[in-house]
């Protein structure tokens, strides 16, 4: 049995339990939104040692410990009655989710991409850069840091040809407005209001010129790259998460050997069973690492290059590391 952990509205997971469910697997899928208030859960432990733990998903009862792999795709965390009082609301999802974390960190199968634990130590960048510097991944020059000097001497030391991105999130709630916060290069007006990083750490890396950018999502130790031929729209220049689909050719990409097993390296060093990496193939044919995302999304490369990522995860979930 396969428990596929996501909320509403996730076309990814979709379509890959579309794949499982005609496969023949035995697929439940849930959104740990709905516990308390619609859900529950059980975890007992017995004086022979023994333990049993059940999933009622208000559908369907799932004894968990027959599990054989469990998908953490995008699952929301709990959420308290809207019958309780606000403070009363926040103290019962505490606890929920502690009861949840513990419960799919403990399970003991298979866990894709892997728990959240893991997935929130590899998500961060700096630990990130030094897993992949520890491999011998080619790195942009790059510098963390909250001071106004350093980042002024970094500045200098590249003649301006800098950017920088976030440490962690790039996106966040204002005046209940999102804001978005992507990779970008550094302009007078930045060097301007430096002393503003006193405020917050960021990101600082040295400019990589860029052939082509590369996405290698890795499911298992399969490798599947795409190039982003992201130098051929201002729009992507400097991050193509700015995707202009009229005019940026994504294509199937042959990564060197070597390089593609330094990915899935990286991977199983983050404690990851899935990752997608970020790299920049330079103009003299070097492949230099930016950054990966634990539980990145895939349909976008699948749709643009038809490598077969949604049936790689399928089959992840139902044989295992092959």
């Amino acid at each position: 049995m396969i428990l596929v952990l996501t909320s509403a509205g996730d076309d990814h997971a979709d379509q890959v339990v579309g794949l499982l469910t005609s496969a023949g697997a035995d697929v439940v899928v849930f959104d740990p939104a709905s516990y308390p208030a619609r859900a529950s859960v059980e975890i007992g432990l017995s004086r022979d040692g023994s333990t049993r733990r059940v999933l009622d998903t208000g559908e369907r009862g799932v004894v968990l410990d027959e599990l054989t792999s469990l998908w953490y795709r995008r699952p929301l965390p709990p959420a308290a009655s809207p019958a309780h009082p606000e403070q009363v609301r926040a103290y019962v999802e505490q606890e929920c989710l502690a009861v949840t974390e513990g419960l799919w960190d403990g399970l003991g199968c298979l866990t894709v991409p892997a728990p959240r634990s893991v997935l929130d130590r590899a998500g961060r960048k700096p630990y990130q850069l030094e897993q992949a510097r520890l491999l011998g991944f080619a790195l942009p020059e790059t510098l963390v840091t909250t001071d106004p000097d350093a980042f002024l001497d970094f500045y200098d030391r590249h003649e301006g040809r800098v950017i920088t991105k976030p440490v962690h999130g790039n996106r966040f709630e204002a005046d209940g407005e999102w804001l978005g916060r992507f990779a970008a290069p550094v302009t007078p007006v930045d060097v301007a209001h430096a002393d503003a990083l006193r405020l917050c750490p960021v990101i600082v890396q040295a400019y990589v010129p860029k052939e082509v950018e590369v996405r290698v999502t890795v499911v298992g130790r399969r490798v599947f790259a795409a190039e982003i031929h992201s130098q051929v729209s201002n729009h992507t220049r400097y991050d193509w998460r700015h995707y202009d689909p009229g005019v940026t050719p994504i294509r199937p990409h042959e990564l060197p050997g070597e390089v593609a097993a330094r990915c899935v390296r990286l991977v199983e060093r983050l404690g990851l069973t899935y990752g997608a990496i970020d790299l920049i193939l330079t103009p003299d044919g070097r492949h230099v690492f930016l950054e990966i995302n634990p539980n990145g999304q895939f349909q976008w490369i699948e749709a643009a290059t038809g490598l077969p990522v949604a049936a790689a995860i399928r089959d992840l979930l139902m044989n295992g590391l092959t």
